[in-house]
Formats: structure tokens, C-alpha cells, sequence
């Protein structure tokens, strides 16, 4: 990467994009940032380590995903102890459209939800997201069909609803 100031052109390249991914993963945009952040605090962490990263830009995504994956993780552990409390995303610069997806991929099991952002979302093939996954090709084109199928239906109405 050359040092620091190539790792500013990458956050300002990649940061929002990573963003968004993120928070289409997990349908919180704070927690959405939160993870991408540690990802480049990680990122600093490694020194010129870093420079040796093939794809620095697939390797921010897959250490946040970590992060938010490790938070799921902390938060069931502490669920079983505490009560929650309900609250609410807060995103009042987010189109509707873009809410209504974060919404219908809430409700995919999580492996499936994260091959389906890194397809759709992050433009990755099918064999880009299973070697970032470490899992076989057929086993992304099956998920990617099961989360195809879970989303037509809720897709499918809101595109009726809006040429209705």
C-alpha cells in the first residue's frame, strides 16, 4: 500500500462502500460503522504488513464482518443474562427502497444474508465470495438461490405495490 497516505486513499475510497455493505449484513448503520472502523484500526494495527494485503479493500470487508460477527456472538452470551431493549435504526438519510432491503435481508439466516451482500451488494462472482468465505463455489450458488428465493416474494410486492 506505500504507507499511510495510501491507507487514507483507501479509506476514502472504500470506507463508504464498506459502509453500506456492512449495513446491508447487519441492519444497524451504527453498528455498520462501528465494524468498518475497527477494520481500519486493525488495518493501522498490522504497520507495513498491510502493504503486503493482495486486496486491501476484501480484506477491511471480511475483518468487519468478523467484528459484527464476534459482536452477534457477545450479544447472545449477554442476552442470556440481561434483558434487551428494544430500539430503533435511525438512518433518516436512507431511501426508502434501501431500509425496505436492509428489511427483507434482516430476515435471511445469516450465512445466507452474508453471501447475498457480497454478491449483490459488494459486486463480488460467485468464486470471489466463496475464497473470501473459505467455503466451495456450490456451496455460495446455494445460498445465493435460498436468499433469491426468501427475498422474490418481499421484493417482488413493494415493486407491484409501486407501479400500482
Amino acid at each position: 500500500m506505500g504507507g499511510s497516505t495510501s491507507l487514507h486513499e483507501l479509506y476514502d475510497a472504500s470506507y463508504r462502500r464498506l459502509v453500506l455493505q456492512l449495513f446491508a449484513f447487519c441492519g444497524d448503520l451504527a453498528e455498520a460503522e462501528d465494524a468498518v472502523q475497527e477494520a481500519f484500526v486493525k488495518a493501522i494495527g498490522k504497520g507495513r504488513a498491510f502493504d503486503q494485503v493482495t486486496n486491501p479493500e476484501a480484506w477491511l470487508r471480511t475483518v468487519a464482518m468478523n467484528h459484527q460477527r464476534n459482536h452477534w456472538r457477545h450479544g447472545k452470551v449477554v442476552r442470556r443474562f440481561v434483558a434487551s431493549t428494544p430500539g430503533s435504526l435511525s438512518a433518516p438519510d436512507l431511501s426508502p427502497d434501501h431500509v425496505a432491503i436492509v428489511q427483507a435481508l434482516a430476515g435471511l439466516d445469516p450465512d445466507v444474508r452474508e453471501v447475498v451482500v457480497l454478491r449483490y451488494l459488494a459486486d463480488l462472482s460467485t468464486a470471489e465470495v466463496a475464497h473470501e468465505l473459505d467455503v466451495p463455489e456450490g456451496t455460495v450458488k446455494s445460498r445465493l438461490s435460498r436468499g433469491r428465493e426468501r427475498l422474490a416474494p418481499l421484493l417482488d410486492d413493494r415493486e407491484e405495490a409501486d407501479h400500482a
